[in-house]
């Protein structure tokens, strides 16, 4: 049987795409990864935009998970009065633009917001503090975990834990031995994805925590800081986040795949 022959002009207008997608992105690679790449890479700008990063990326992940999975168990479990509406509101800060969410976070965390006043008088400033930074990740990048936590948490067959229970198991041991660990793939799936969404958090991120270097100061915010004095840090953290994000986005379709059954 013969293959059928490609069309010409949806060929012709798909090259021209990837051809628009991938050459900026080469563009960074040749550029970054140059002779300087490991000098540069282990220069103070460089190492402390990563160490901010890494240390805050992993708090925000730590306080998703904390904080969202129960809120994706009641949402996949659970009817409830209003839970349309308070789904769609989680869902917000995913298609707000993130200077949008840096103003709400001011406004309300900042000295003179909703809640600063009170934070003042217990000590706590939280604006322009490595704690606004982790703010703004989790603002902006924990309701990438909560749709696919949630879609793991009904992807759980009833019926797997409802034959543990009938076997004398309690609703913790249930979760814990049944309900988890086959939800898990899509919970990492939610981690990676929100792991690579506040690595790459700059809106929400200078209006709310600013840039100080060592303190507030990202990847993205010193690829930012760097265009304006010195090419050479932004050219290898950009190549950074290139190589990253291929990494992330090759993890995810290695699970997706896994997931499909047959496969």
């Amino acid at each position: 049987m013969r293959r059928p022959r490609l069309p010409v002009m949806p060929l012709l207008l798909g090259g021209v795409m990837t051809l628009f997608l991938l050459l900026p992105i080469l563009v960074v690679l040749g550029r970054g990864l140059s002779a300087d790449f490991l000098s540069t890479l282990l220069s103070p700008v460089v190492m402390d935009a990563l160490r901010v990063s890494l240390w805050t990326t992993l708090t925000t992940l730590g306080l998703t998970v904390l904080f969202v999975t129960p809120v994706a168990y009641l949402l996949a479990r659970f009817d409830f009065p209003g839970k349309a509406v308070l789904d769609t509101l989680l869902d917000l800060p995913i298609v707000l633009p993130p200077v949008v969410a840096g103003v709400g976070l001011l406004l309300t965390f900042g000295r003179n917001g909703l809640l600063g006043p009170p934070l003042e008088l217990a000590g706590i400033s939280l604006a322009f503090s490595p704690a606004a930074v982790v703010l703004a990740q989790l603002f902006t990048s924990a309701p990438f975990y909560l749709r696919t936590a949630k879609a793991g948490f009904m992807a759980v067959d009833r019926e797997v834990e409802q034959a543990a229970r009938t076997d004398g198991a309690d609703g913790l041991r249930v979760f814990r031995f049944i309900t988890w660990p086959l939800a898990f793939p899509f919970l990492l799936e939610g981690l990676v994805l929100t792991w690579a969404r506040a690595l790459g958090e700059f809106g929400a991120t200078i209006l709310f925590a600013g840039s100080l270097q060592g303190r507030t100061r990202t990847i993205t915010l010193a690829i930012y800081s760097a265009l304006e004095s010195d090419l050479a840090p932004a050219l290898v953290l950009s190549a950074v986040m290139v190589l990253l994000a291929f990494a992330v986005l090759l993890f995810v379709r290695g699970l997706a795949m896994r997931r499909r059954p047959g496969l």
